[in-house]
């Protein structure tokens, strides 16, 4: 049955290593449980109620795209989003969360419309080939940057200045190494270069093992703050699943309309964002996957593209913010996944979380930390694709990579990218080139940056 749904022998898969990567995917992403309703939980959204939403708005959407694409790729809230619902949107503008909730529907409708019309795949398609290969290296430098943070190798340096006659602790801009006196850089450290070992040993189901050592090691170490072990023994092993009452069906699609001005720009922005970070994710996890054409676009992108529209608007019923595409899909890439198994495997993992969640969430930050660094390094690999002797096509490629994670967005680091191809195209007299359409992307990118930022 699984050959005949999944074609698991014209990928290249067997049933026991698309369980092994659904597992890898579900312990790099398994921190939305607990990280969503955290942050969710601010705008007044009952937090127990979010985190059966979070689990349940995953799982349904990741079995949706299973069946509808055969891709090995899971949906989740997305990060970043959630932030903007309840610090910018909620927070700052004083907009109650279920008319947020509402936002996030219609740009789901939005997302919709523009899928039936096909527009969303033609920007796909308009995306130059080179900068397809820098979003995939790109995101592989974002996810390692993620990792690094998580686990503690890398950090905000902070500086003692002057300030109103006294010295103050201050967060500086730059980035520096984590206190390597304490033991959880180095049990990072360390799970990198045993992952490598492993996975350059073609070990089945070296990222999830790594992560499972880790994080049992982490009973046995302290933490640096002195709150206990770096993994935090659970309380319990089952429970059972809070609520969904307080936030299903909350949404608030009035308000909309009686706020229109200033509603309209915050719907637009959720839009833009999960467009752009959700077409990244696709073209770099399918690069990797081997889905990609030769022309390097996406078979059955028009079905990826109808889940995840439909996630937006099922999770907003639910009483969660964005649902989509989840970057970390890649680490069940790299295990092995190439199917929609994977993401079965990952559903039924959100599923069970909602029963075992305290079990689930002891996995610690520094446990998934060297599985991300160690799927960033592979996600490198499609540079050597690239021609970097050809300065017009390496200049837009290494925006595209750089400002990923400098900018920590994954459709930023794609506008820079698509901005500084068209600005070299139209500099060197090679305008004609340029589709319509990426000249379409080029001033809309511009325009966002001139009056969202």
């Amino acid at each position: 049955m699984l050959e005949r749904v999944f074609s698991l022998k014209a990928h290249g898969s067997t049933a026991a290593r698309e369980v092994i990567a659904g597992l890898t995917t579900f312990a790099a992403m398994a921190y939305i449980l607990a990280v969503n309703p955290l942050i969710l939980s601010q705008t007044g959204i009952d937090k127990g109620a979010l985190v059966t939403a979070t689990a349940i708005a995953s799982a349904v959407m990741t079995i949706v795209m299973a069946f509808a694409t055969n891709y090995p790729i899971a949906l989740a809230p997305g990060m970043g989003l959630n932030a903007f619902f309840t610090y910018t949107i909620c927070l700052a503008k004083g907009i109650p969360w279920q008319a947020a909730l509402g936002f996030v529907f219609y740009s789901g409708l939005i997302f919709l419309a523009l899928t039936v019309s096909r527009l969303r795949q033609r920007i796909v398609e308009a995306i130059p080939f080179e900068l397809k290969l820098a979003i995939t290296s790109g995101i592989g430098f974002f996810i390692a940057l993620i990792g690094l943070e998580n686990g503690g190798l890398i950090v905000l340096n902070l500086a003692v200045v002057p300030k109103n006659g006294a010295l103050v602790v201050e967060a500086s801009p730059y980035l520096t190494l984590g206190d390597l006196g304490t033991a959880a850089p180095w049990l990072v450290i360390i799970g990198i270069i045993l992952t490598g070992i492993l996975v350059a040993r073609r070990l089945p189901g070296a990222i999830v093992l790594v992560i499972l050592l880790v994080t049992v090691a982490g009973l046995f170490i302290p933490a640096a703050d002195g709150s206990g072990m770096i993994t935090k023994p659970p309380g319990a092993i089952f429970n059972l699943p809070s609520s969904l009452a307080p936030s299903f069906l909350k949404l608030d699609l009035v308000y909309f309309w009686q706020h229109l001005l200033t509603a309209l720009p915050l719907v637009v922005s959720i839009l833009f964002v999960d467009l752009f970070d959700n077409m990244g994710t696709l073209i770099g996890v399918s690069k990797r996957a081997g889905l990609l054409d030769e022309h390097g676009n996406l078979p059955k992108v028009g079905r990826a593209f109808m889940a995840d529209a439909c996630a937006a608007m099922f999770g907003s019923t639910l009483g969660t913010s964005t649902v989509t595409s989840y970057i970390e899909s890649a680490a069940g890439v790299e295990a092995g996944g190439r199917t929609g198994l994977t993401s079965i495997v990952t559903a039924i993992c959100f599923l069970l979380a909602l029963f075992l969640t305290p079990l689930i969430l002891i996995i610690p930050a520094v446990a998934t930390a060297p599985a991300l660094v160690v799927v960033g390094a592979f996600m490198m690999q499609g540079l050597a694709e690239l021609d970097l002797r050809d300065f017009s096509k390496a200049a837009p490629a290494f925006m595209t990579i750089v400002m990923m994670p400098f900018a920590f967005s994954i459709s930023e680091g794609i506008a820079f990218g698509i901005l500084t191809y068209v600005g070299i195209k139209l500099g060197t007299g090679k305008g004609k080139e340029v589709g319509v359409l990426t000249y379409i992307l080029a001033v809309l990118f511009l325009l966002y940056f001139l009056f969202e930022h």
